[in-house]
């Protein structure tokens, strides 16, 4: 625990003062230096976002955050008024720049405008917790910085860096306090939110916890996408039922374009993020994430409950279904995603001609 750490710290502390006669003029303010510098990184680290922002986040919109000092209640005890922790929106460059400065270096100048960004750091002695709450926040709007290459503005990643100045009792430290949050990717128009969303998705399943703000790959192993997809599912849809081997094998030929291989083709394949959300699939309009969002939203809104009752195909090709049907009774129907429209449900049937032919 953070608490039992610091106990540790003062007690450490008075024992070198107790001993400062026999440590000499020169080794005790080398070793007083270094309990100040241990002290200092774990009150950092104490500093954390305990609701985080929307990562997907319009202009003009509210929203709430909070962050949470752990070592408050003890160390902040005995303030005459509560800090203020202010929020602003950083770039991924700033981000960066931070991180490689070890949070030592403070921010220069805010990439947006947020009102109501100033919040006390309150402690609650019910539940001994120091937390700043932001509950009225709106992002009024944002400078975009410059993009790479084909980069749009949807790919483009900024985050909220939380900030404020503490001064620690009994040691009388002060100590400049910054963490930020995860990624966000801001709009300024709802017909954004697909492409957003496919960013944070991207962000959030494919980057490692200990990385470069905000590096991740642009390719990745089709079985690690696979589990992406279904937990996106099954989340979106409030489902148990998430999706089968059948299922996997069908998103594999349209994401990679490929229907002459066999399911274990597709077992060693990369997929890359221009495959997931930049290339549009051959002979439509739209990309393979927006298709599989149009998906999710059409079972989340009506056809959750068949879905969970394994009443539907669903990811299922059109000559595939040809062939199932060819044998079946005339009056058998089966349920697919659509192919040609985003969020469309396609009923196929079997009827037979008085020839008899199906």
């Amino acid at each position: 625990r953070c608490e039992n750490l610091v106990e540790v710290y003062f007690q450490l502390q008075q024992q070198v003062m107790a001993a400062s006669t026999e440590l000499g003029p020169e080794l005790l303010p080398r070793l007083l230096e270094r309990l100040n510098e241990v002290l200092t990184s774990l009150v950092k680290s104490s500093f954390l976002v305990e609701k985080q922002p929307p990562q997907v986040l319009k202009t003009q919109t509210k929203f709430q955050a909070s962050v949470r000092f752990l070592l408050g209640p003890q160390l902040l005890k005995a303030a005459t008024k509560p800090y203020m922790v202010r929020a602003d929106m950083v770039t991924e460059k700033q981000a960066r720049e931070l991180e490689l400065s070890n949070y030592s270096n403070t921010l220069s100048e805010s990439t947006g405008e947020i009102l109501h960004n100033m919040v006390a750091l309150e402690t609650n002695p019910t539940s001994v917790t120091c937390c700043a709450n932001f509950k009225n926040v709106l992002l009024k709007k944002i400078k975009r910085c410059e993009r790479k290459g084909s980069e749009s503005v949807t790919e483009e990643k900024c985050a909220v860096l939380f900030s404020t100045n503490v001064t620690l009792t009994p040691s009388n430290i002060s100590i400049h306090l910054q963490v930020l949050s995860l990624p966000i990717v801001v709009i300024v128009h709802g017909n954004q939110d697909n492409n957003a969303k496919a960013t944070v998705l991207w962000d959030n399943a494919f980057s490692d916890i200990e990385r470069v703000p905000f590096v991740v790959a642009e390719r990745v192993p089709w079985e690690k996408m696979c589990d992406t997809l279904n937990l996106k599912f099954m989340a979106e849809v409030q489902t148990t039922k998430g999706l089968l081997k059948e299922h996997y094998f069908f998103l594999a030929q349209k994401i990679f374009n490929d229907h002459s291989a066999i399911p274990e083709d597709f077992q060693n394949r990369h997929v890359s993020w221009a495959q997931f959300n930049k290339e549009i699939l051959p002979g439509r309009g739209f990309t393979f994430w927006q298709w599989f969002d149009g998906v999710l939203d059409l079972t989340k809104r009506c056809l959750k409950s068949y879905w969970s009752d394994r009443l539907i195909m669903g990811f299922i090709s059109k000559q595939y279904v040809c062939k199932l049907l060819s044998m079946e009774p005339e009056g058998t129907f089966l349920l697919r995603f659509s192919d040609s429209e985003i969020g469309g449900v396609t009923i196929a049937y079997v009827i037979r001609g008085k020839d008899g032919e199906t």
